[in-house]
């Protein structure tokens, strides 16, 4: 536990104190559960495991398989503008903590604000390495969308397809198809087959 501890800690890169003030403990505890002076107590172990972004069991040092997304990822979705079907493509930056990972837009990719590009930022569950599931809201000036996502992930964690469901320049309840990858070019490519047919969730 006090390796798991002290490397999920250098992982988030915050400090011990910061540690303590999230699990509302002392900082002194930390330094003696680091040190491996003493266990904390279930609920203490609770508190430190949610503040590090893992379960109670990887905090006792049991590893699961779970697939680590972190990283740069390209966003392409289907959308639409006045009944006009506009395909983006975004980069986007994924931190994942536990089965929890923060999305955010870095780019407006090949659409400006006008044309319906806008900047966004979402959250996202994974289930089993196998589904992810969550929101997005606009991050964008006075751009009012936001929505729902939900995608199926390659067995080797390479890319991820699905659909988006939301609130959009045309309506209230508009959807699209959705893909992430490593890539511009196999985003692009990804949702290409989704419209035709031949991309068929792994």
């Amino acid at each position: 536990m006090a390796e798991v501890i002290r490397q999920r800690r250098a992982e988030l890169g915050i400090s011990q104190v910061d540690l303590a003030k999230a699990a509302g403990v002392d900082k002194r505890q930390i330094r003696r559960y680091e040190a491996g002076e003493q266990q904390p107590v279930l609920s203490v172990a609770v508190a430190i495991a949610k503040a590090l972004g893992i379960s109670v069991a990887e905090l006792a040092g049991e590893h699961g398989q779970r697939v680590d997304l972190t990283g740069t990822w390209w966003s392409s979705w289907q959308t639409f503008m006045d009944g006009e079907e506009v395909i983006t493509c975004q980069e986007a930056r994924f931190r994942q903590q536990g089965d929890r990972i923060e999305v955010d837009a870095l780019s407006r990719g090949n659409v400006t604000l006008e044309e319906g590009g806008y900047l966004w930022r979402g959250e996202l569950r994974i289930w089993d390495n196998e589904v992810l599931m969550g929101w997005y809201a606009a991050d964008d000036g006075a751009v009012r969308s936001k929505g729902t996502m939900y995608f199926v992930l390659h067995p080797h964690g390479v890319h991820m397809v699905g659909r988006w469901v939301g609130l959009s320049y045309d309506g209230k309840i508009i959807t699209g198809w959705g893909a992430m990858a490593r890539s511009d070019e196999e985003a692009r490519a990804l949702i290409a087959g989704l419209k035709d047919g031949s991309a068929v969730p792994a």
